[in-house]
């Protein structure tokens, strides 16, 4: 069965840096329509960056300059790259196919000094 599978989340201080992987089992095949999502405490889940097919990438206004999204076909995993954090940078991070409509757990972020 096809999944997905968040993991490098954890507490960082403000200005830190954190990349979070997104791995696919092999069943999937390729990873070309990927995208981040975040949901912080207490509001809706709101997209993060997107892989748009073949090596395109959109990072949302909120996160641009700061956050990127990358992957490693090679070893099937999107990543998300996240520099220069805030405190509202916090909540969880998911990963989802969305051509195929599949959900990974999430990982847990907190920012916090």
């Amino acid at each position: 069965q096809a999944q997905l599978a968040e993991s490098g989340g954890g507490v960082v201080q403000p200005g830190g840096s954190l990349t979070l992987s997104c791995s696919a089992s092999t069943t999937i095949g390729d990873l070309d329509y990927v995208a981040w999502w975040r949901q912080a405490p207490g509001k809706e889940r709101e997209p993060v960056a997107r892989l748009t097919g073949g090596w395109y990438t959109e990072v949302e206004d909120s996160w641009k300059g700061r956050f990127s999204i990358s992957k490693d076909n090679a070893k099937n995993t999107v990543y998300l790259h996240m520099r220069s954090l805030k405190p509202d940078d916090t909540g969880v991070y998911s990963c989802n196919d969305y051509r195929r409509g599949l959900w990974g757990q999430g990982t847990q972020v907190t920012v916090s000094s």
